[in-house]
């Protein structure tokens, strides 16, 4: 199984702030069997065993063997299928690093997750509905509304009505605004609009393809933290806080406080199906993420 992501669409175009050097090959989430183990590893002993199931990402990803060190894996969670793994390395410790480790997530927080129905988004509101919060979920059109709340939103407001920020600030408690902006699409300077005092804004990218600018005299009147969250980098700089992201993941997923947000319209199979996905996620037809089933000879799919 091989996950789709939005930012291997831009950096396939070239657009992505970080290239890989030429030649390579495109791909980065996955989920699959070991196959083999390094003859020489380097603490002495394989942290998996041959024929074990594992999801996790390495460059190349769309392929049907992929090599990548162990600290790129973790086995796949009780009661999860490979399908429904492929898509968790990234979106979740993504959302849930954001949340609970930057934002400080609590029970009775009223959290706007932006472009709710992408991959990080379903993942943001997910986590933030096992934490006690109330959700209120953007989106662009009235279907992705719907899937942001069947994983769990509790309102939906379309962002590309002019008066979004409004319609937000209306569905909090006596209209004070939201605790949390949790942010992959460049939105923050509107939502300053409708969140409240002590606010927290969590900015995850920028899909809409603007980096912002904002006046800092809005932070100041209300108080307000913004924040960034790199979660790729916390290999470099936090690598102690890695573990402590997939140990509180694997409690909700394995107790089914949350679940993989795969996109299930419609079924891609083979790697010729790539590029075909590519192109809907660009255009941001699909929702979720979006996993190729990549059939293993002798198996119609793995």
């Amino acid at each position: 199984m091989r996950a789709i992501q939005i930012k291997e669409y831009v950096r396939i175009a070239g657009k992505y702030q970080w290239q890989p050097p030429l030649p390579w090959v495109a791909g980065h989430e996955f989920a699959g069997v070991i196959t083999a183990l390094p003859t020489s590893p380097s603490n002495g002993k394989p942290k998996y065993k041959i024929g074990e199931r594992v999801f996790g990402a390495a460059q190349g990803g769309y392929a049907q063997v992929v090599v990548t060190p162990e600290s790129s894996l973790r086995p796949v969670p009780a009661g999860y299928d490979l399908f429904e793994a492929a898509g968790l390395f990234s979106t979740m410790p993504t959302s849930y690093a954001a949340l609970v480790t930057r934002a400080k997530i609590k029970a009775g927080d009223w959290v706007l997750v932006h472009a709710a129905a992408g991959g990080v988004g379903l993942a943001a509101v997910q986590i933030a509905k096992a934490f006690g919060a109330k959700v209120i979920a953007t989106a662009g059109t009235q279907h992705k509304l719907d899937v942001a709340k069947a994983f769990g939103a509790d309102h939906g407001v379309n962002y590309r009505d002019e008066n979004w920020p409004d319609q937000v600030r209306a569905l909090t408690p006596d209209k004070k605004g939201v605790d949390i902006v949790y942010d992959p699409v460049g939105l923050i300077d509107k939502s300053m609009k409708c969140i409240g005092w002590n606010g927290r804004l969590v900015v995850i990218g920028f899909v809409g393809g603007t980096i912002e600018s904002i006046r800092t005299n809005k932070i100041l009147l209300k108080n307000i933290s913004v924040m960034g969250l790199h979660w790729g980098a916390y290999s470099k700089n936090e690598p102690e806080e890695i573990e402590t992201v997939w140990k509180g993941l694997f409690e909700l997923l394995e107790s089914k406080k949350i679940r993989g947000t795969n996109y299930t319209d419609r079924e891609y199979v083979g790697l010729e199906s790539v590029p075909e996905a590519l192109q809907a996620l660009g255009a941001r037809e699909t929702w979720g993420k979006v996993v190729i089933k990549v059939p293993q000879e002798g198996q119609s799919k793995l």
